[in-house]
This record gives structure tokens, C-alpha cells and sequence, in this order.
């Protein structure tokens, strides 16, 4: 395997019952890039994130998470692969009954030695990092955030481990349409400052685009396409360009996040 693929398929299949999920997935994820997974309901987006996260186990084939093949790992050794790994919710998943400050703490109680002065040093750092009044947004409890303030809290608390790998569930899923535009900016924000690798689930052409380096198209339980979004849209492969089509977005228009910015 190539030193710089952090994440690796291979045929992957995964059985429920006699129902097949997936049917023979293979795919890389380089370091420090965004790879965007595409595809529609049922398509098997989900239970390959749960895969790849550790929160199921393949019914065959391999999964490399740098350089470890986590299929058959003990769970004692599978947690430790799993803290490589951030995840950030499609709606924060934080909780409610707790604050911005105990929400985002919560990795690093649980699974380091600091002392209590160092973690709040490292929680409050995060939050300002990531745009936020650390000092403000702390005290308050998630119901009392916005949409996209709870999506950059969420994104602190998966980043308390410095994993290199940060995995987003429909990270724009519910959102407005300006709202989508900022958490793209600060997807790809996040994946240049901390150097992480990205892997996105999501049904959003146009996030696709904008922050893609590579796309994945799923059918079926199958990867039907794989390249830049460019190459999907004016490849050859008929089912990835109808299914971009389908989707009414006008990429044409859509410009990378990486290009907006300089």
C-alpha cells in the first residue's frame, strides 16, 4: 500500500443476513486530501461509514487505516485505530444536558491524563481556533447555538485527539444553502490547518465540488465511478454524469473552496 493512502478498501463486502450491502468496494484515501463519497438513498453510504469508523465489522475484505488493517483487529486494538479517527455528526450529535466546554472535553477526559487546567487550555484554543468567542460560546448549552455554531463545536470535539483522519457524516444535510458554503470553507479550513485527511459522506453535489479532490460515486453497494469531480462530470462513465445531472446543481458555476479563497 502507498505510504500516502491513510485510508484503504479493499473489496469490501458486507452482509446483512442474506442481504448484501456492499458488493465488493475498493477505494483510497490520501493523506491530506478530501475524499467526498457520493450517492443516493440506499446507495450504502452509511454502512461504509460505519465501517471505516470501526462501528461494524466487514463480512470480508480488507480496511487499512494507516497502515493497519482493521477488519479482523481485537476490539482492545480496534479502539486504539478508532482514536485515529475524528467524527463529526450530520447534526453535531452533541449533548444537550451538558455545556459547549464539558461537550468538547469529553474525548480527552475520557481517553487522556491531562490535568484539568490543561484541558480547558486545549478546549478553549480549539473553539477560538475554529472561529468561535471561546469564552463566550463555553458556558452555553448546544440548544442555545446555532446551526452552524454547533457544527464548528462538534468539529472541535472531534478534533480534542489531533487524529489524522476527521470522518463527516452529511455534513451539510439540513442546512441553508449559505450555511452549506460555510461549513465547506470550513471543512477544507480545518483539513489545510491541522493537516488532516477528510472523508465525506454526503449527498450534496454541490459540497462535492467545492471541496472534493476525490469523488466517489456509490450504486448499489458499488463504487460506479471514481476521479476528480471534473473527471465524473466529463468522463466517459454515463452513470456518474446522470447522476450529477440529476441532482440540478450547475457545477459549471461551482468553484473550489481552495480557488475561492486566494
Amino acid at each position: 500500500m502507498d505510504r500516502d493512502d491513510i485510508v484503504a478498501l479493499r473489496d469490501i463486502r458486507k452482509s446483512f443476513g442474506e442481504h448484501e450491502v456492499l458488493k465488493g468496494v475498493t477505494f483510497t484515501a490520501r493523506r491530506n486530501e478530501t475524499t467526498v463519497l457520493i450517492g443516493g438513498s440506499g446507495a450504502g453510504k452509511t454502512t461504509l461509514l460505519r465501517l471505516i469508523v470501526g462501528l461494524e465489522r466487514p463480512t470480508s475484505g480488507e480496511l487499512w487505516i494507516d497502515g493497519e488493517d482493521i477488519a479482523k483487529l481485537p476490539d482492545r486494538q480496534l479502539n486504539r485505530v478508532r482514536q485515529k479517527m475524528g467524527m463529526v455528526y450530520q447534526y453535531a450529535a452533541l449533548l444537550d444536558s451538558i455545556t459547549v466546554f464539558e461537550n468538547v472535553a469529553f474525548p480527552l477526559v475520557e481517553h487522556s491524563k491531562l490535568s484539568r487546567k490543561e484541558i480547558r487550555e486545549k478546549v478553549m484554543d480549539k473553539l477560538t481556533i475554529l472561529g468561535l468567542d471561546a469564552k463566550r460560546v463555553s458556558t452555553k448549552f448546544p440548544a442555545e447555538l446555532s446551526g452552524g455554531m454547533r457544527k464548528r463545536v462538534g468539529l472541535a470535539r472531534a478534533l480534542m485527539l489531533e487524529p489524522p483522519i476527521l470522518v463527516y457524516d452529511e455534513p451539510t444535510s439540513g442546512l441553508d444553502p449559505l450555511t452549506s458554503r460555510l461549513v465547506d470553507d470550513l471543512i477544507e479550513e480545518t483539513r489545510d490547518r491541522f493537516h488532516v485527511t477528510s472523508v465525506v459522506i454526503s449527498h450534496d453535489i454541490a459540497s462535492c465540488f467545492r471541496i472534493a479532490h476525490q469523488a466517489i460515486l456509490l450504486i448499489h453497494g458499488q463504487v460506479a465511478a471514481c476521479g476528480t469531480p471534473d473527471e465524473l462530470m466529463n468522463g466517459n462513465n454515463r452513470e456518474a454524469r446522470e447522476f450529477i445531472e440529476k441532482s440540478g446543481v450547475d457545477v459549471a458555476h461551482v468553484g473550489r473552496v481552495d480557488q475561492a479563497r486566494k
